[in-house]
């Protein structure tokens, strides 16, 4: 794990102090007047001026970070900058450079876990979408180990496989809902998760999700499991509101919305089939947990 702080840290700052050191040795200060301004050593400062430290070549030649160093170095050294207003600079440089810029391409390259954002991200956002997804894959990772803890989980599923999903807050399309690549299998009795969860591989459960969302419900997530009269019957003797829809549909929005509307309440939607098609039932929830054990209730 690689906090964006340490490539501040081993990587930048290295960087602009051997940038400052070399830039106010240029304008004919010594190193023990460059060492107290930039609060360093005297060995330090030589080491900065004369190349020795590494630097970042990307942060070398940022033009931002060029024109800072220039402004701050000039500014220390004709005494129009104090040492606190210099701090104040980089400290607004580095934040800006950590939202969704270098910094955040950088610790993108130091970790490869964020690869896929592009440095489109800030880490220090708390309403920020890197945080969103995580939190979303996070509850799907929990409700998927109730899944696979639950002894007899298997005979929920359907032939054609179940898929657990959890979208975004704002979700407004299949590429903000997480799920299960390749769904969930009976692989000899046992459910079987073939991956980490992903945004934007479900499109079956999915797109139920985001037509309940769309036609009024709260639900974040959603799992399907195989359909059973007196599955359905024992979820709604425990307090679930249930609603049927039709299979055969050219528009799952319109067939939602209408079980919807006679059932606003519905956290179980079903449909008995059709010519071709498996009868299906969807649990909804606030969370992947929560589907999560209303499925494993029914065993």
């Amino acid at each position: 794990m690689r906090f964006v702080e340490e490539v501040v840290v081993e990587e930048f700052l290295p960087t602009v102090r051997s940038m400052l050191a070399e830039d106010l040795r240029e304008r004919g200060l010594t190193q023990s007047e460059v060492a107290e301004l930039l609060g360093i050593s005297q060995s330090a400062v030589s080491k900065y001026a004369n190349g020795e430290v590494e630097r970042n070549d990307r942060v070398l030649g940022d033009e931002r970070v060029r024109e800072l160093v220039t402004r701050v170095s000039s500014g220390l050294a004709e005494g129009t900058m104090s040492r606190v207003e210099a701090l104040v600079e980089i400290e607004v440089l580095v934040r800006r450079l950590e939202d969704r810029d270098l910094l955040a391409e950088l610790h993108e390259t130091a970790m490869p876990e964020l690869s896929g954002h592009g440095g489109d991200f800030n880490v220090h956002d708390p309403e920020g979408e890197l945080r969103v997804t995580e939190r979303v894959r996070s509850s799907l990772r929990r409700g998927l180990t109730i899944v696979e803890s639950a002894s007899g989980f298997a005979s929920l599923i359907p032939a054609v496989g179940s898929n657990l999903c959890e979208c975004t807050p704002d979700a407004d399309g299949i590429d903000d809902v997480a799920g299960v690549p390749g769904r969930i299998f009976d692989v000899k009795g046992q459910a079987t998760i073939p991956a980490d969860p992903e945004f934007g591989v479900s499109e079956h459960v999915a797109s139920l999700l985001l037509a309940a969302r769309r036609n009024g419900s709260d639900a974040r997530a959603a799992l399907n499991v195989r359909y059973d009269p007196d599955l359905v019957a024992a979820l709604e003797a425990r307090g679930h509101e249930v609603a049927e829809f039709d299979a055969e549909y050219d528009d799952l929005d319109a067939v939602v919305g209408a079980a919807l509307r006679e059932h606003p309440d519905a956290t179980v939607l079903y449909h008995t089939g059709g010519y071709g098609i498996e009868p299906i039932t969807y649990l909804l929830g606030d969370d992947a947990e929560v589907v999560s054990e209303m499925a494993r209730s029914l065993l």
